[in-house]
């Protein structure tokens, strides 16, 4: 699909550049930004490897296990279909944890982990739970304390002060979770939208 989107592109500039007269434009413009998407890749992926580590780190040194501990409460009160001892509850706090440091790479696998171990207690397979809609919500919406790729960027773009974007980040992604949780909530209670309960 991705790939499909960027020949889309690349055929529309192609086709502006030929009619507008523009061709070499439109090819320099596609060969130096070529060269900048693998340079700001590279660059990229130190700091990105920094952040996997301590994830890694802070995982095995059971900072995890005790993040899902001091969330469970919440958890429980976001997720009452789910069992508080099920493997979803920990997968969900690993996607969020991994979320929280802005790690959308690691965070990926652990949300799909989850989301099947959600699967497994679902009693509709055809249609997602209550569970599950949190969830993606919680996930798509996800507050972020350090968003250590975009921070990556700005230092790989040249940013002379890449981690000023910490506090606004922190009040944007906290209010998009507070929304995201909101709405759930709303729309699970509403008969058109309401889920046969986990059992």
């Amino acid at each position: 699909m991705i790939n499909a989107i960027w020949c889309f592109l690349i055929v529309v500039g192609i086709v502006v550049g030929i009619f507008t007269g523009h061709t070499q434009d439109v090819t320099d413009a596609a060969i130096k930004y070529a060269g900048t998407g693998v340079t700001l890749s590279l660059e990229m992926i130190g700091v990105m490897a920094l952040w996997l580590g301590l994830m890694k780190i802070a995982e095995e040194a059971g900072m995890v296990k005790g993040l899902g501990k001091l969330m469970k409460p919440l958890m429980v009160r976001l997720f009452p279909d789910v069992p508080a001892d099920h493997p979803a509850m920990g997968s969900m706090v690993a996607n969020m944890a991994a979320n929280v440091f802005g790690l959308g790479n690691a965070a990926t696998p652990l949300g799909i982990k989850a989301m099947q171990e959600l699967q497994q207690l679902n009693p509709d397979k055809e249609e997602a739970s209550n569970a599950m809609i949190m969830f993606l919500a919680i996930n798509t919406s996800s507050v972020t304390l350090i968003s250590s790729s975009v921070i990556a960027y700005r230092v790989a773009a040249g940013s002379g002060n890449a981690p000023e974007i910490i506090a606004p980040t922190i009040v944007a992604t906290a209010v998009s979770t507070i929304v995201a949780i909101i709405a759930c909530k709303i729309f699970e209670r509403m008969p058109k939208y309401r889920r046969e309960k986990i059992r």
